[in-house]
């Protein structure tokens, strides 16, 4: 707040006895200079809430908001990050993402690569152990299995058990085994020996199978991963032109 905005505040006694060189002069000079770093930071206040214009220090505070500070969990307060800053503002950014999705393969992923910054994350549920998933890092991120082992536990469903471990490049998991060719045969099933065709009950036509709906435009895909079935994001939509 300037000297003169501060002085018309005043009464007009006040006023008039606020010249130049008088001791209620000075006493203004020194409020205005007081009031310059706040008014400063209020100019600006909105850059301390963007994730890429805050400050350093206020970044590990922001990860709070969008509940992702279990990130920078640290037994000391005084203790340095366990990632990169621009690794931490990536996470600030993508808050509301992850809080979306959340307990499923995608979002968990999706949080270990923006933590990390390596990809290759596969996320493996055992047939023979059911509600338990064993998340294989790549060789690129084992040397950060704490900071992996801290967002797993965070991401994960409250009732599912989890395992971390380091992936060997030279054994990479194996692939849910694909669909069958449309003109396999399985076994047992090859053409019957010729010879004339046993008499058989008549064929009586039964109620027509339901067509199966084709998805609406607009809804996502559907992808399974293990037993977990996660939908795609959905693609933004361009904002309409005013007309």
């Amino acid at each position: 707040m300037r000297r003169a905005a501060i002085e018309r505040l005043l009464p007009a006694a006040y006023q008039r006895a606020a010249g130049p060189g008088s001791v209620l002069g000075a006493l203004l000079d020194v409020m205005e200079a007081l009031h310059a770093p706040d008014e400063a930071v209020l100019a600006d206040v909105d850059a301390l809430f963007g994730p890429y214009r805050t400050p350093d220090g206020f970044v590990a505070y922001l990860t709070r908001w969008v509940a992702m500070d279990h990130v920078v969990a640290a037994p000391r307060a005084d203790a340095p990050l366990p990632l990169p800053m621009g690794r931490l503002r990536d996470l600030v950014a993508h808050g509301a993402l992850l809080a979306r999705w959340r307990g499923t393969p995608y979002g968990m992923r999706t949080a270990l690569e923006l933590a990390t910054g390596v990809t290759g994350f596969v996320l493996d549920e055992p047939p023979e152990r059911p509600f338990h998933l064993v998340v294989r890092v790549p060789p690129a991120a084992a040397d950060r299995l704490a900071l992996v082992t801290r967002i797993v536990e965070a991401e994960k469903p409250a009732a599912v058990t989890v395992e971390v471990v380091a992936g060997d490049p030279a054994d990479p998991p194996s692939d849910p085994p694909s669909d069958p060719p449309a003109d396999a045969t399985p076994p047992g099933t090859g053409p019957p020996p010729a010879g004339p065709p046993e008499p058989g009950p008549p064929h009586t036509p039964g109620p027509p199978e339901p067509d199966v709906a084709e998805p609406a435009a607009g809804v996502a895909s559907v992808r399974a991963v293990g037993r977990a079935h996660v939908p795609a994001p959905l693609p933004h939509d361009p904002p309409e032109e005013p007309s």
